[in-house]
């Protein structure tokens, strides 16, 4: 276990199996905006326009949940090819046009939020997409005024996920330490990246993911996004 898990809370005590966590943080993409399958049929146009005929299920399988950086260098290896410094950026218009039309947040993903911010617990987003990118999709379906000031990219660290530096940046940053923390993913790289973070690692299987991706050792599946609240403050944080 990442040594983080082994720091104290404030009050100078480890927690209890029975603590709710001070901050849950939030991947966006597939957890907070079920942004994922529209995405997913842009790239099959993207990387086909390229040469890379590639299936839906392999695009969900070799990128979901990793950073742009390495988004890209996985492309440029398998086509031996190197792209544009502003590649992502002329990209980007296509995918904005499709989640203008279609973008929807994550069924149950408010009536969660209103409940754990009623039960007094912090919330954040940490995500490998850019700031731009989270404004916009955070402000098309009404959940950055639930974020703002809290919303974290993997452009502000080393290393994306599966390592652990974005978690562990918010929970730096907002001054909580990562054993009192909680990380909701729909992607094995974030699971891991929250297990090496040291904290609890909640996976959302309501995406694309097949759920024997995300049945990972000490992960809790949660499939309705109605019963994250409970699962969180019922008293099975550790």
């Amino acid at each position: 276990m990442h040594e983080g898990a082994e720091l104290i809370d404030q009050a100078g005590k480890q927690p209890s199996a029975y603590d709710a966590p001070d901050l849950v943080i939030f991947d966006c993409d597939g957890v907070l905006v079920d942004s994922e399958r529209l995405a997913v049929q842009v790239e099959v146009g993207i990387l086909g326009n390229l040469g890379w005929e590639i299936t839906p299920d392999e695009i969900v399988r070799r990128f979901l949940g990793i950073s742009d950086a390495d988004y890209v260098a996985q492309i440029e290896e398998h086509l031996g090819i190197t792209l544009p410094p502003a590649w992502l950026e002329e990209m980007e218009p296509r995918y904005r046009e499709a989640f203008e039309r279609e973008l929807t947040a994550v069924q149950g993903i408010h009536q969660a939020l209103d409940e754990l911010a009623a039960a007094g617990v912090e919330t954040a987003v940490a995500s490998s997409g850019t700031q731009e990118k989270l404004r916009f999709t955070l402000g098309h379906t009404d959940l950055w005024e639930h974020f703002e000031g809290r919303v974290f990219s993997a452009t502000e660290v080393e290393r994306g996920k599966p390592a652990p530096d974005l978690f562990l940046h918010a929970a730096h940053t907002l001054g909580v330490a990562p054993a009192r923390c909680a990380v909701v993913e729909d992607s094995p790289p974030g699971l891991e990246a929250a297990r090496a973070a040291g904290m609890r690692a909640i996976a959302y299987a309501g995406g694309l993911v097949p759920i024997e991706r995300l049945t990972l050792e000490g992960v809790t599946v949660i499939f309705d996004m109605t019963r994250l609240a409970a699962e969180l403050l019922r008293g099975s944080f550790t």
